[in-house]
């Protein structure tokens, strides 16, 4: 083949197709070549001839990189009783097709850390296995060309050198240094990562597992998968065309199947992915070839990426309009290449020629089009799924599956092996998902929007456009005609802020920014609201379950569940943790006694399916105990400031105040017309008001008469936004942000919430024991920004590096403006270094006080003032005092 591209106009995509031909045909002779080779069935011995075994502790479906990397670390750790199966030949998948690049520049923390050890894995396989893996360490460029994604650039260096990972900001004249090609003429910078890597996906799935089969692993090829079989709930067998396996742990790591494979188990298994076309061409070596070593190229405002490839480049990208592929059934025994679209990858070639123009006379090889696997919400599923015992999965890479593969295989094989993995994955686990996003039709909808997003611009705060309004309160119209405007949080929409009469809508919802956003004074007139008089927020989203029994069997589980006493007097609201045996928290939750032997159980909204598996997981198999998940149920309302016991007491004729109706207290009391409803005396923000806990059937007319009534004490509605300010300001932490399964109550101030004198066995104790003998290591702190303007400087939001004395400390957690202080507020954990030993070295309330913290935003350092208790009870009666003296001085006047 010898076509010449001049141009993105020149370009005809009638007539370029036909002069590809031969190239793809002697492409792909040379693919079936690779994969018929010896070397490739040398792994099983032509494996479709071995009988299948009868039983195996551990059996994985998928022959990628993927369930290779699996089961090439749980033999590393042990297990020797492991069959991997594979439908067609081994790593003819995904696999095969796969870009081939190894970059740490990840949107999360626990990605990064993923691809950072997939990048050292790699590098050592060759070294282990004697199989060349084409490992080149490159590193990568990751382009700006606008000030905003220069910043988010930033942002994730300040993230990666928290982490140890080596990193460069650089300016352009840099680029063109570490890249001849890399037109920079409208670039603002880049970040340099020195350590990144392209790897041969093929052989480095042959190698792992090479290394697998050493360590006793059978790989089976030419075995389907037909179901899981399930019995009382945990994996039975695994049922294939050649027989049936049984076995205790069954790992999906299927990848474009597992959507179709956990629906065809015997138990359904939501799996929520989806599949895409994923377009990239190779050229032809140039005339000066490229040196292997040469960056990667991540050009994500062109939408495009670049890697060196035989002399040449190979490039693709993420369109803004995907193509979804495989909407039914498993049709395909292993992926080939599928149909060229040059129309489509047109605006993928124009990027790449804009950004490479010496490429315009290079000649083109192929056009790649191969599928790719997404999720909901662009991170991976990993870990146990919520329905059955045994059943694991790993699969939705997003494109990112080779990046991925080494640390994932890796904290899933510790996830099984020891029932945790080492480090927080929370971010990815199966479990935050339940069956609503199992919807084929909301999968095809949201994975358009999510390929495209991969590479767009992402500031804090924003949310996802399609599969909305999922799940909504029955309060939904009422308030978006108030001029709610909605973020949703696990299928449900909640609002975040009203736009009051007369603001330009449209303005504020586009708005994106890392600096002061454009809906400032519209949650600080709702936070100003909150303290001075009464608002209510819409809360129904929380998670809600009720446990009873017949006899003390749901005050047993609880005790043994959860950190806190909830042997209270009944109407008692306790809040509490559920902990695991190393003492972190699985949930964190609020607990009300509403009789002897029953209990109501408010979790966050995303611990819905997690909550609910945690306690199933530990519930004996006593049909007079019962979980239910009533969250469906009722309408929570919050009702916050100190009017809100005017509005209760004249809509119930009680007396609301706290001689009445002590704080942490429910009653079931009448609101209006409506009875039976649930009144407790917290807010979540350690404002003063009420919780209303609503039958839906009554929600609407509860919301009315509080709206009605409050109108003379000041009321209007409030979103999440003024929450969070609220929240983060009293130095509350949340779960799933602050607080995670490594996190535990003497870590974060809550000692006074565990149970440490009552001769109670609860999971966690002897941990918990341990930690108070040895001393913390960590304490979350409160840190308030000084020397920062609100209105000029860059704002922090989340994963900010904390220093102590120049020296890395921790990281942030949450921040939020607060409107109290008039500052900014960061919560976060900070650590003492290390001691001469290497291990951690206890910390104490003095090495907190003493030292001198900045916040790192963007490579800029913010001198902090870091406490171990609330800033606000100080200053606001410091600003009280303040406005009384002004006040008078006025008077006098």
């Amino acid at each position: 083949m010898c076509s010449c591209v001049r141009s993105t106009r020149a370009l005809s995509p009638a007539w370029l197709p036909r002069l590809l031909l031969s190239s793809q045909t002697r492409y792909r002779s040379s693919l079936r070549s690779l994969w018929t080779s010896p070397r490739c069935t040398a792994v099983s011995g032509d494996s479709q001839r071995l009988p299948l075994p009868s039983q195996a502790r551990v059996v994985i479906c998928g022959g990628g990189i993927v369930g290779t990397s699996v089961a090439y670390h749980l033999a590393k750790l042990g297990w020797t009783d492991i069959v991997l199966l594979e439908q067609g030949r081994l790593g003819a998948g995904t696999t095969r097709l796969c870009a081939g690049i190894v970059s740490v520049a990840k949107p999360l923390s626990i990605e990064c850390q993923m691809a950072d050890y997939s990048n050292t894995l790699y590098q050592q396989l060759e070294q282990e296995t004697g199989i060349k893996t084409g490992y080149v360490k490159t590193g990568s460029l990751c382009l700006a060309q606008n000030q905003d994604r220069f910043i988010s650039l930033k942002r994730l260096a300040s993230r990666l050198k928290v982490m140890g990972i080596s990193c460069n900001i650089i300016k352009p004249k840099d680029i063109a240094k570490l890249h001849p090609l890399v037109n920079i003429h409208d670039l603002v910078g880049a970040l340099h990562l020195p350590s990144d890597a392209v790897v041969s996906p093929p052989e480095v799935n042959h190698a792992l597992a090479v290394a697998a089969a050493a360590k006793g692993v059978q790989i089976m090829e030419r075995t389907s998968v037909q179901q899981v079989l399930v019995e009382k709930g945990h994996v039975m067998a695994v049922q294939t065309d050649r027989g049936s396996i049984e076995c205790e742990y069954f790992i999906n790591c299927a990848g474009q199947w597992a959507y179709e494979l956990g629906q065809a188990s015997e138990m359904k298994v939501s799996i929520p992915l989806h599949g895409c076309e994923h377009f990239y061409l190779h050229t032809k070596p140039l005339q000066e070839p490229l040196p292997p070593n040469t960056p990667v190229v991540i050009d994500m405002d062109g939408r495009i990426y670049a890697r060196p490839w035989k002399g040449g480049i190979l490039s693709g990208g993420f369109e803004k309009n995907p193509k979804p592929i495989f909407t039914e059934g498993r049709n395909q025994l292993e992926i080939q290449n599928m149909q060229e679209d040059w129309d489509h990858f047109e605006p993928i070639l124009g990027a790449l020629l804009r950004r490479m123009p010496v490429l315009e006379s290079s000649e083109i090889h192929q056009l790649v089009n191969c599928p790719e696997s997404f999720t909901p919400d662009m991170r991976c599923l990993m870990g146990e799924t919520p329905g059955v015992s045994g059943y694991y999965v790993l699969a939705g890479m997003n494109s990112s599956g080779l990046a991925f593969a080494g640390g994932a295989g890796k904290y899933l094989a510790e996830w099984i092996t020891y029932g945790y993995p080492t480090a927080n994955v929370w971010p990815l686990d199966v479990k935050r998902f339940g069956n609503l996003q199992s919807s084929r039709t909301f999968l095809r909808h949201r994975v358009m929007e999510v390929m495209p997003l991969l590479y767009e611009l992402k500031v804090p705060r924003w949310d996802f456009q399609t599969g909305r309004q999922l799940r909504t309160s029955p309060l939904y119209d009422r308030l978006d005609t108030q001029g709610a405007r909605w973020m949703e949080k696990h299928g449900f929409e909640r609002p975040k802020y009203f736009v009051p009469p007369g603001k330009d809508l449209l303005s504020l919802d586009q708005s994106k920014t890392f600096y002061k956003p454009d809906w400032f004074d519209i949650v600080g007139a709702e936070v100003k609201c909150c303290k001075e008089a009464v608002c209510v927020i819409d809360m129904s989203s929380f998670t809600k379950f009720e446990l009873t029994s017949s006899g003390d069997q749901a005050l047993n589980l609880l005790q043994h569940l959860c950190a806190n006493d909830l042997d209270v007097p009944v109407g008692h609201i306790v809040h509490t943790g559920m902990l695991n045996e190393r003492g972190g928290y699985e949930n964190d939750c609020s607990v009300v006694r509403l009789s002897k032997n029953s209990f109501f159980i408010i979790s966050p909204t995303d611990q819905q399916v997690h909550c609910w598996s945690w306690i199933k997981k530990h519930m004996p198999n006593d049909p007079h105990l019962h979980l239910e998940d009533v969250s469906w149920k009722y309408t929570a309302l919050n009702l916050i400031g100190p009017r809100a016991m005017d509005v209760l007491a004249e809509l119930s004729y009680v007396s609301m105040t706290p001689d009445h109706f002590p704080s942490m207290f429910c009653k079931e009391m009448s609101v209006g017309y409506a009875n039976g409803i649930r009144v407790m005396s917290m807010t979540h923000t350690g404002e003063p008001g009420f919780m209303l806990y609503i039958p839906i059937e009554y929600a609407l007319h509860v919301y009315n008469e509080v709206m009605s009534v409050g109108q003379k004490y000041g009321i209007r509605n409030a979103g999440y936004y003024a929450l969070r300010s609220l929240r983060i300001e009293k130095f509350f932490a949340f779960w799933g942000q602050d607080l995670d399964t490594f996190t535990t109550p003497l870590e974060c101030g809550r000692e006074f919430r565990v149970k440490f004198d009552k001769d109670t066995s609860f999971l966690g104790r002897e941990a918990l024991m341990q930690q108070r003998q040895d001393g913390v290591s960590r304490r979350f702190v409160m840190l308030v920004l000084e020397d920062h303007d609100t209105e000029l400087d860059l704002w922090p939001w989340w994963g900010e590096p904390i220093y102590r004395n120049g020296l890395l400390a921790g990281k942030t957690t949450s921040s939020a403006y607060s409107y109290s202080l008039e500052r900014h507020v960061c919560l976060g954990f900070v650590s003492p270094p290390p001691g001469p030993d290497g291990l951690p070295t206890p910390i104490t309330p003095d090495f907190i006080n003493r030292g001198d913290y900045e916040v790192d935003i963007a490579g800029q350092h913010y001198p902090a003032k870091a406490k171990l208790y609330p800033f606000s009870s100080l200053f606001t009666q410091q600003k009280r005092r303040k406005e009384d003296l002004e006040l008078s001085n006025l008077q006098g006047k």
